[in-house]
């Protein structure tokens, strides 16, 4: 069977291909041969331009202008032929160094230097710097940008409501009421924190040889400070060095990042469940499409599927991201093979969790307030006022306030006369007793407006 996105086993490179096609240059195999050439090529630059390193003249115009075009029109079909060589070699990494030397067949002046490609290079780095420079793109020029709009869609939508009073539930029920834009403000503030710290993360990277140590260097040129050196290569790729490691850099780095991306993700499940609620209570209506089937036997509902897909992918990305921050900064010893295949997937976390961001955005867009539901619903509810008529009568000393507000209201229906009453009877202050009266359900809500006004 040929392999399309209608064959494919995993509904990343089938059902939602067309949603991912953002990714497909970074985490694919031919992103990743991409990036290995990338880092190849850059480090064989950077040792031209070494002055100690006399068997290597300063590269001219030309011959950079030769490998940027490798880089730049770096193809389907180079992939193949790299393929091709690794049926020989059993070796990807050192398929991509013998692919490069064919190349630099066609030039004399990169002919001539060809066995400095991969120079005193072990896989490891290669490869650590190229799904370092992987990941920082599709951090940097898709995740990001995608939750930056998220958060800001959400920033508005609390700052618009942070006066609609609304009911809110502890327990599943009834409780003292808050604003829409305050609820929805909290998750602004939980994922604005969650997003400066996936901003700021440090990515790592090590370019130091079999066992981090640099022997290969220092016997060859024992005279280069290859520490400074290898620091300012790595930061010119937009990365930062990790000095200490083993053949391996050690995927601290990358724990970390799971780590961040599984908190902004268990945020928006949370988020995902919340909405699905509203959705329930009616205070979110959702739009009617007429060409579309909510539901394939009872015709009158709207499924909240985007949310419910949202949740669902947002648990897959999780379940990925918690096993690469187990599994990935661990290795027997100075290396093993284990974080190899491991690594390979991370592509298939950030897809889900675009895929989820994504249905979430969608979502959102669909969705408007039912302000007539939510007042509707709080006007119900006299009896969540009881928390504040027992707060003022322990400031004024009556005794057993809670216990009578008990008696009161619980299991029973409350309304505006029954709690007038109650007031009438109490012996407070009368400025105290009229500011009891005015008091509603929809007015009861603290600092709610300035707090989401605030975020």
């Amino acid at each position: 069977m040929k392999l399309d996105q209608f064959t494919a086993i995993s509904p990343l490179d089938g059902r939602y291909l067309s949603k991912l096609t953002e990714l497909q240059p970074i985490f694919s195999e031919f992103g990743l041969m991409r990036y290995r050439l990338l880092v190849e090529i850059r480090w064989l630059q950077a040792l031209a331009k070494e002055k100690s390193i006399t068997e290597i003249k300063a590269f001219n115009a030309n011959t950079n202008q030769f490998l940027e075009k490798l880089i730049k029109n770096f193809s389907v079909n180079d992939v193949k032929r790299i393929k091709t060589i690794e049926k020989k070699t059993n070796h990807d990494v050192k398929a991509i160094e013998y692919f490069i030397k064919e190349k630099f067949a066609k030039n004399k002046t990169l002919a001539k230097v060809n066995e400095f490609v991969h120079f005193a290079c072990t896989s490891e780095d290669i490869n650590n710097l190229s799904y370092a420079l992987m990941i920082k793109d599709a951090l940097h020029k898709i995740i990001l940008p995608k939750l930056n709009i998220f958060i800001r869609d959400l920033k508005k939508l609390a700052r618009k409501y942070a006066g609609l009073s609304m009911l809110s539930r502890t327990h599943g029920q009834a409780a003292t009421p808050t604003t829409l834009g305050k609820e929805i403000a909290n998750f602004v503030a939980r994922l604005s924190r969650q997003f400066d710290q996936l901003k700021e993360i440090k990515i790592l990277g090590k370019i130091n040889g079999a066992s981090g140590n640099y022997n290969a260097h220092v016997i060859a040129y024992p005279k280069i400070n290859w520490q400074n050196f290898s620091a300012k290569f790595i930061r010119s790729l937009g990365l930062e060095i990790n000095l200490h490691t083993t053949q391996i850099e050690p995927h601290d780095w990358m724990a970390e990042l799971s780590h961040m991306f599984m908190r902004t993700n268990t945020i928006l499940i949370d988020f995902c469940r919340d909405m699905w609620m509203y959705i329930s209570f009616n205070y979110f209506t959702q739009q009617l499409k007429a060409h579309e089937v909510g539901s394939s036997t009872m015709p009158h509902k709207i499924n909240p599927i985007d949310f419910e897909n949202a949740e669902g992918n947002l648990g897959l990305a999780n379940s990925l991201w918690q096993h690469f921050a187990n599994k990935l900064p661990i290795s027997r010893l100075q290396r093993d093979l284990s974080d190899s295949t491991v690594t390979r997937n991370f592509g298939m976390s950030f897809a889900h969790s675009l895929l989820a961001y994504q249905s979430l955005d969608k979502g959102m867009h669909k969705v408007s307030v039912n302000q007539k539901t939510i007042k509707q619903d709080l006007h119900q509810h006299f009896d969540i006022l009881a928390e504040a008529l027992q707060t003022i009568m322990r400031r004024y000393g009556i005794a057993k306030p809670y216990e009578q507000l008990k008696k009161l209201t619980r299991g029973k229906t409350i309304d505006r006369v029954k709690l007038l009453t109650f007031i009438d009877a109490l012996d407070i202050p009368v400025k105290a007793k009229q500011r009891l009266k005015k008091l509603q359900p929809e007015n009861y809500i603290g600092l709610a407006v300035e707090l989401a006004r605030k975020v």
